[in-house]
């Protein structure tokens, strides 16, 4: 495995000595792609912060970011964290939207703030009018995203491609990879209501001029039997849509939450938060043999060693 860390400052390209080993983690949303190590401190360490770095393994870029933290102690190594320019995207603004796509809204704010774009996908339902005020970037973008979701049912996911902002629907991002009982070193599952499950949606719309409020709801009442009730309220600015959107939301927030958390799997470029990989798993109580969606992933790059922990998530709602 051939392992290049590369430091770009000013018009000089730093080659740096790694010690220890190489740490590249994403979030499926609400965070940048992260890159830590650890080089030795010597005069001719010249790096700073906002200095370019990129990641290449086996001549495929992996990670292309800035330096954001340097961390150092009396000994003379330093931990440097860098992030892909998702971290940009946490800067705040206040946006007004008007009849545009997520995938508009995306465009738009990335050219305001210099955001390098790669593919991004047409999410085709338009959004007739939203207002952000005070704001991250990144918060924008994933309501939009979530607003997408629930009157469409499609995911869609947000993520830097080694240097490219990528915009890409759930059902593209499949990896023939598949983890079973010789591909995962240890594994925590569990199986909860406990999280993002509601079987009651009640939908609350203030009418300011006249003082009547308008109360939109769905539930289901087999699993209300089951699993007693789980109540979603939410305060709607409108009432377009609001019983369809009630409904969708019932049917993506009515199931039980999988998580399942596996430790030191073989590496692969492919997988990165996003990814759905195929499981094949007895655990106990249940037989996984599907496809469940990566939510956060650490590859760790140590010599000719690479490996991965992954949290994964599945079942009919990944929100």
């Amino acid at each position: 495995m051939k392992i290049e860390l590369m430091i770009q400052n000013d018009s000089t390209l730093i080659t740096p000595c790694v010690e220890v080993g190489i740490e590249w983690y994403t979030e499926r949303k609400g965070s940048p792609g992260k890159l830590t190590f650890s080089v030795l401190r010597d005069d001719l360490l010249n790096i700073e912060e906002g200095n370019p770095v990129k990641l290449r393994v086996d001549g495929i870029d992996v990670f292309y970011g800035f330096i954001f933290r340097f961390a150092r102690d009396k000994n003379p190594i330093v931990k440097v964290t860098a992030y892909d320019q998702m971290r940009y995207l946490k800067n705040k603004d206040t946006y007004v939207f008007e009849k545009s796509t997520a995938s508009d809204i995306i465009k738009m704010i990335s050219d305001d703030y210099g955001i390098r774009l790669g593919n991004i996908e047409n999410t085709g339902y338009v959004i007739p009018s939203r207002v952000e005020e005070n704001s991250t970037l990144l918060d924008m973008m994933q309501t939009v995203l979530n607003i997408t979701l629930t009157n469409t049912k499609r995911l869609y996911v947000l993520y830097d491609n080694a240097g490219l902002l990528t915009l890409a629907s759930a059902d593209t991002l499949r990896v023939g990879l598949i983890i079973d009982v010789e591909t995962g070193e240890n594994y925590n599952y569990v199986s909860t209501i406990d999280d993002s499950t509601y079987n009651r949606i009640k939908l609350v719309y203030e009418d300011e001029k006249s003082g009547k409020r308008q109360i939109f709801t769905a539930q289901d009442r087999e699993t209300m039997g089951k699993w007693g009730t789980l109540q979603y309220y939410e305060d709607i600015s409108d009432t377009l849509n609001a019983q369809n959107k009630a409904d969708s939301l019932l049917v993506l927030y009515n199931a039980k939450t999988k998580t399942l958390k596996i430790t030191g799997a073989f590496g692969d470029l492919r997988i990165r938060a996003g990814k759905m990989i195929i499981v094949r798993l007895n655990l106990g109580d249940t037989v996984l043999n599907h496809f469940m969606m990566v939510e956060h992933c650490k590859h760790y790059f140590n010599n000719d060693e690479h490996s991965m922990d992954l949290t994964l998530r599945g079942g009919e709602f990944i929100g």
